[in-house]
């Protein structure tokens, strides 16, 4: 504001210059310059006054005298001005200052008192002060804990309730969704996380407070940004108007879930690996993560190129499938394009899982589902076809394929749970080995239906023997007999059996049911040239080879039973073990026995008969027939035993627990008043089983029930000693195998076996032996291990089934047991780290 004199000026004089504190303030303010501008002033005036006649008058210094006395009083004015606002902004500095100074101290005070308060209250947690525990100190600093924790969720509770309620107020109210809209764009995995958390939160506040959405069918426009259009669609309420707020919030929710799977797809293609596991993170919490995991598995790559290669054929060389389908042809190896499948599976599950585990929060589930679809997809429908396609080759080629595929996928699964996979290097989960241990059943339990598979390979086993002993039961039921004798008449009667049997045999090759290349084989291994052979056998020449017995052909024939046996035992899934092994005994002893030894026999006592009436030189040519019967008979009772064998190996080496033998304390009791393990029991039932087969089987006289009983009773005592080297035996443990080598030992030697093996001291007692390896203390071990002479040193036997008699410089316990056999039982007692025991097997060194 402009400061101007009060004092009234006279006409005659011109009126004085006018200025602020602010026209000296400014930047282009220059003293000289101002003193110009007041003479200039002055001046001008002047000659205005007097005019230009008047220009040669004499200077008259009053103008500029009055301007710049006019400018001193003005400049003193302001001066005093100056000097007034300077004091008051000096006293208001000094009252500021004193605030301030007085905020400090009052703020060093608080601070000091803080400091100490919390020097107080850690000086009380560190230290108990008096009438106090240093429990108790700890206690109210997790209970301080506790609190502050609590107010902290409490305080997120309440803004997630009122941002959970503005939610609502926008959608109920103005059917919008702008403030979820922000959260979700706004870029962070955390902000989506809550986005989903409210989504869903309001989803079930609309299902409480909005149940006519939820009821009506009539839909709205879609929304964009947040806001719905309204239209004639809407709803009308009691307030004229409402809005959908279920299809709103659904919307917003499909939305959120495309944009998180779209952005879960473009890490996977850049290899981020934290991008994508923050968006399954927030598709899990947000719908259970079931969109994330099928968009990770369809769109996977190995999905995508193997389904272009499901329709293709299943090629192969025509002569591998000509060699599956011979069965005296060694099985050839998995069918090329399912073992190239399998190598790629192993290769794709082992770097997958690596990559589920850095991705997915849940990747045992993820896994899981990718597992799943390896197995019931891929896998599954190329071993459809491979079996289809062998399947078509001949029965035979169906059953060596089910075996090789079942063993390549069954490597495959065991090779996984190797790698471990999303555990790697570590142990697999027994989560996920259980699912590969299903998904393995799974693809071959439609083949093992009921009693499906053993009915195939017995059927495949008898069109395989009926055609090899083709020739044969066609010669001998052409033989001419003459039922003169009871004999005669039972040989008649088989030969009408065989005669049916070849019709029915030949019925059936004919039928559609063979495929050409099986038919083919058949025809071969019948040794006929042409399959209008077998339709006209009456035209067939047979010399008397063709009706004697080949041992040859018996071998053929053990080969192929003992191929089958091997398969059953190796694929059988149902438990029918015992059930499967019986079957293929009797096709052995129908179709060996009944319908080939039988037959020589009974033509070898024709051709005796009719010599016995004779007038000319008898011809003992049928004692050739006699002589290689009994050898086939061997060669059926040396065949059969190892198939007994094979299932002793079975309950012994699956059933029995790893735990069996190491109880815990709390159980002892109960479980030390047992009789014998569960194992035990099975395997004890299945050998009186066989005992009481062979008893009704074999004649009481004669040496071949002693011998084939003492051959399974050796058999199964070496089974049982390199059994019990398996397992981890403690102290109660050591009893029960005690009890259970006393069961095995009692039962072998009831039975009509060689005397020197059930003797004292004889090769069974090795049993009891081994059974009290685990019971006795340190001393008597080291006595054992000794031996008779009471020396450890020397060199040790490798054979188990050893007799006490060994030669000089050969170290053994009194039953047989080698030093080295006990150390391996010793090593499996859970003491043997002890020291005590770790000194006894020094010093027997």
């Amino acid at each position: 504001m402009s400061l101007h004199s009060n004092a009234a000026s006279r006409s005659v004089f011109p009126k004085g210059p006018s200025f602020t504190l602010e026209d000296f303030s400014s930047r282009d303010y220059i003293v000289k310059e101002f003193i110009e501008a007041l003479s200039d002033s002055a001046i001008s005036s002047r000659r205005s006054s007097l005019g230009p006649a008047n220009g040669n008058q004499p200077f008259d210094p009053k103008p500029l005298i009055r301007t710049f006395e006019h400018a001193q009083r003005r400049l003193g004015e302001l001066s005093g001005d100056l000097e007034i606002r300077e004091n008051e902004l000096s006293a208001a500095v000094r009252r500021a200052e004193a605030q301030h100074s007085q905020n400090l101290n009052i703020l060093g005070r608080k601070l000091k008192q803080a400091i100490e308060s919390f020097q107080q209250l850690d000086t009380s947690f560190q230290s108990a002060g008096p009438g106090d525990t240093a429990l108790g100190s700890g206690n109210m600093a997790v209970e301080t804990g506790r609190r502050l924790e609590e107010l902290d969720r409490q305080r997120r509770r309440a803004l997630d309730a009122h941002f959970l309620l503005e939610c609502w107020d926008g959608v109920s109210n103005r059917g919008e969704i702008i403030l979820l809209e922000n959260l979700r764009r706004s870029g962070s995995g955390e902000a989506k996380v809550r986005s989903a958390h409210i989504a869903r939160q309001l989803l079930r506040i609309s299902q409480r407070l909005d149940p006519k959405s939820w009821n009506e069918s009539r839909s709205t426009e879609p929304y964009n940004d947040g806001h719905l259009a309204p239209n004639s669609n809407n709803m009308e309420g009691t307030n004229g108007f409402r809005w959908n707020t279920r299809e709103i919030i659904e919307k917003f929710s499909e939305t959120l879930e495309k944009d998180l799977l779209r952005q879960f797809d473009d890490f996977y293609r850049k290899a981020n690996f934290e991008g994508m596991k923050d968006c399954a993170t927030v598709l899990q919490d947000f719908n259970g993560g079931a969109s994330v995991v099928a968009l990770f598995v369809n769109q996977h790559q190995f999905f995508i190129d193997r389904s272009q290669l499901v329709t293709e054929e299943v090629g192969g060389d025509p002569e591998s499938w000509e060699k599956l389908a011979d069965p005296d042809a060694e099985p050839s190896g998995v069918e090329p394009s399912l073992q190239s499948l399998v190598d790629e599976v192993r290769v794709v599950v082992q770097e997958e899982s690596a990559i589920i585990r850095r991705a997915f929060p849940n990747y045992e589930q993820v896994l899981g589902k990718f597992l799943q679809r390896v197995f019931q997809q891929s896998i599954q429908q190329r071993l459809e076809m491979v079996l289809e396609k062998a399947n078509s080759v001949s029965s035979l080629a169906f059953l060596r394929s089910l075996q090789s595929s079942r063993s390549c996928i069954s490597t495959l699964v065991d090779e996984l749970k190797a790698h471990g996979l999303t555990e790697h290097p570590e142990t697999i989960s027994s989560q996920t080995s259980l699912i590969l241990d299903q998904q393995l059943e799974d693809l071959f339990v439609p083949y093992f239906v009921g009693s499906s598979y053993i009915e195939r390979e017995k059927r495949t086993l008898e069109e395989l023997y009926t055609s090899l002993l083709f020739k044969f039961t066609t010669f001998h039921g052409r033989r001419k007999k003459a039922a003169t004798t009871f004999m005669a008449s039972l040989s008649k009667s088989g030969s009408e059996l065989l005669a049916s049997a070849r019709e029915a045999y030949i019925n059936r090759l004919d039928s559609s049911e063979h495929s050409p290349t099986q038919k083919r084989v058949l025809i071969q291994v019948a040794d006929l040239k042409e399959s209008t052979d077998l339709a006209r056998p009456n035209d067939l020449i047979f010399t008397e080879e063709d009706g004697q017995p080949s041992i040859s052909y018996a071998k053929r024939m053990l080969k192929w039973l003992a191929e089958a046996v091997g398969r059953g035992l190796e694929l059988n899934m149902n438990n029918e073990t015992p059930k499967d092994m019986a079957t293929f005994l009797n096709l052995l002893l129908s179709i060996m026995g009944e319908g080939y030894l039988e037959v020589c026999l009974d033509a070898a006592l024709e051709a005796a008969a009719t010599q016995e009436s004779g007038r000319t030189e008898p011809d003992f040519a049928f004692l050739r027939a006699v002589r290689d019967s009994i050898s086939i008979a061997n060669l059926m009772q040396q065949g059969a035993l190892p198939f007994v064998e094979r299932w002793k190996r079975r309950p012994t080496w699956q059933l029995q627990k790893k735990n069996d033998f190491r109880p815990k304390e709390g159980d002892s009791t109960a479980w030390l008043e047992k009789l014998q393990t569960p194992t035990c029991a099975s395997l004890c039932a299945f050998l009186a089983r066989v005992h009481d087969v062979a008893v009704s089987s074999l004649p009481a006289s004669g040496a071949n029930l002693p011998q084939l009983l003492s051959e399974i009773a050796l058999g199964t005592r070496s089974l049982l000693l390199e059994h019990f080297k398996r397992f981890v035996v403690n102290g109660p443990g050591g009893l029960m195998v005690t009890k259970d080598m006393t069961q095995y030992a009692n039962l072998l030697k009831s039975w009509e076996i060689d005397e020197q093996i059930r003797a004292p001291s004889g090769m069974l007692d090795v049993l009891l032996e081994v059974g009290s390896l685990f019971v006795i203390g340190p001393e008597a071990l080291r006595e054992r291990m000794r031996g008779p002479g009471g020396s450890s040193s020397g060199k040790t036997s490798s054979n188990p089934g050893a007799t006490s008699a060994r030669g000089p410089g050969v170290t053994s316990t009194e039953a047989g047991l080698s030093i080295q056999d006990v150390r391996a039982y010793v090593f499996r007692r859970e003491d043997s780290n002890t020291p005590a025991m770790q000194q006894m097997l020094t010093n027997a060194l």
